[in-house]
C-alpha cells in the first residue's frame, strides 16, 4: 500500500489522504516512484467543482517527476530502471497536429477525474512505458515536475498554433506569474521574439523583464494597450501574435494593435467559459484559435527543446511531504489568490530516496 491524494466529497477544501494498492507494472509498464508534483489551475477548478466528471478515488494533479524502480518485462528493465522520468501529462494523442487523434477522439488528463484513472500526487505510479521521457538532466525534482503540461501547453500554443514565432516578432503573453505563460515567455525569447507581457503586478512585470521580456504593462489599467503600443519597436509598432489564457476581452483590447492577420491563441479562460469575438476582429481578418495540452509528439519536441536550450521552469513554493494536507491547501489558496510567480510544487520523496526504494 502507499499514499495518495484524493478529492473529498465535502464542501470546502476537499482532499484527503489515503491508501492505495501499490500496483504491480503491467508487461508494457513502468513503475514510478514519484518524487515532486505540480499543481495547475485546472486542478484548482477540479476542487471547486468548476471541472467536468471529478473522481473521489483517483489521485490529484497531472504533473510529476519520478524514478522507474521496477517494469514489467526484461527489455523494458534494461531501458528504464533506475532512470529519472517525466510523465506525458493526457492520454490519447499521439502526433496529429490538429487534435486527438485516438480512435475514440477522446482525450483524457491525469488528475482527479474519471476520464482517466492515474493522478501524480501519490507515492507510486504505474504508467505505460510510451507515456515518459527521461527527465532533463540539468533540472532540479521540483522543476522537472513543473515542465510537463505548462510546457506541453505553453509549446503548442506558441509554435504549432500561432505561426508567429519567429526572430524579430511581436508577441503579448498575458497573465505573466503563471507557469504556461512563464515558460511561453521563455520560449518565445529563445526563439529570438520580441515578448511583451501583462499582469496586475508591477513586481511581476519587472521578474518577468528580467527573465527576457522587452516590457509590459498592468491590465488594470484603462486602454493599456494603447500603452503597450508604446512600448513597440519603432519598425515594427504592431503585434503578431497574442498568447492568452484570461479570456475577457482580450479580442477588444488586441485586435487594434494586431497586425492584419494577427493571431490570438487562447489556451484558458480564467475570467469566464466566452471570449467576445468583434466585427473589428473579422474586418483584419484576426484568427482566434484554440489550443489545449498537445500530442506526445509535440512533448517530445518540448523536452529536447527545454534540454538544448537549458531552460528552467520556475518556482514559486514548494512544500515537503504528501501527508500534510494543510500545507497543499496553502498551495492551492496562494493559487486562488493569483499571488505565485511560477509553479506550486509537492516534494514526496527525494531522488536518492525513490532509486533505492523497495517494494
Amino acid at each position: 500500500m502507499h499514499k495518495a491524494v484524493v478529492l473529498q466529497q465535502v464542501e470546502g477544501k476537499p482532499g484527503q489522504l489515503i491508501d492505495v494498492p501499490t500496483p504491480s507494472p503491467q508487461p508494457n509498464e513502468v513503475l514510478v516512484r514519484i518524487t515532486a508534483a505540480a499543481l495547475n489551475h485546472r486542478d484548482l477548478f477540479i476542487r471547486q467543482h468548476l471541472y467536468p466528471s471529478p473522481a473521489f478515488d483517483v489521485p490529484l494533479l497531472a504533473d510529476g517527476v519520478g524514478t522507474v524502480i521496477s517494469t514489467g518485462s526484461a527489455e523494458l528493465d534494461s531501458i528504464w530502471k533506475g532512470k529519472r522520468v517525466i510523465l506525458t501529462p493526457g492520454r490519447g494523442w499521439d502526433r496529429s497536429a490538429e487534435g486527438p487523434d485516438s480512435e475514440t477522439g477522446q482525450y483524457a488528463i491525469l488528475g482527479g477525474t474519471k476520464h482517466c484513472p492515474l493522478g501524480t500526487l501519490q507515492e507510486f505510479i504505474a504508467v505505460d512505458a510510451n507515456e515518459l521521457l527521461e527527465a532533463p538532466f540539468h533540472l532540479s525534482d521540483e522543476e522537472a515536475a513543473s515542465l510537463p503540461l505548462t510546457g506541453l501547453t505553453a509549446y503548442r500554443a506558441l509554435f504549432t498554433k500561432s505561426g508567429n514565432c519567429k526572430p524579430g516578432y511581436n508577441v503579448l503573453i498575458t497573465g505573466i506569474g503563471g507557469g504556461v505563460a512563464l515558460m511561453d515567455l521563455q520560449f518565445a525569447s529563445a526563439a529570438g521574439c520580441n515578448v511583451f507581457v501583462t499582469s496586475s503586478s508591477k513586481e511581476k512585470l519587472e521578474r518577468a523583464k528580467q527573465m527576457g521580456a522587452s516590457g509590459g504593462v498592468l491590465y488594470t489599467e484603462e486602454s493599456w494597450e494603447k500603452k503597450l503600443v508604446e512600448q513597440l519597436p519603432s519598425q515594427r509598432r504592431w503585434l503578431d501574435a497574442v498568447i492568452d489564457g484570461a479570456g475577457g476581452d482580450i479580442v477588444e483590447r488586441t485586435s487594434r494593435i494586431l497586425k492584419h492577420g494577427g493571431v490570438i491563441v487562447s489556451y484558458g479562460m480564467t475570467l469566464g467559459p466566452k471570449v467576445l469575438y468583434s466585427m473589428g476582429a473579422v474586418m483584419k481578418n484576426i484568427e482566434l484559435r484554440g489550443s489545449t495540452m498537445g500530442s506526445r509528439q509535440e512533448f517530445a519536441d518540448m523536452v529536447k527543446l527545454v534540454q538544448t536550450k537549458h531552460l528552467r521552469p520556475v518556482i514559486s513554493k514548494v512544500v515537503q511531504g504528501i501527508e500534510d494536507i494543510a500545507q497543499t491547501d496553502e498551495l492551492f489558496d496562494e493559487m486562488k489568490s493569483g499571488r505565485q510567480f511560477g509553479k506550486l510544487v509537492v516534494r514526496i520523496s527525494k531522488t536518492d530516496e525513490a532509486s533505492q526504494s523497495k517494494l
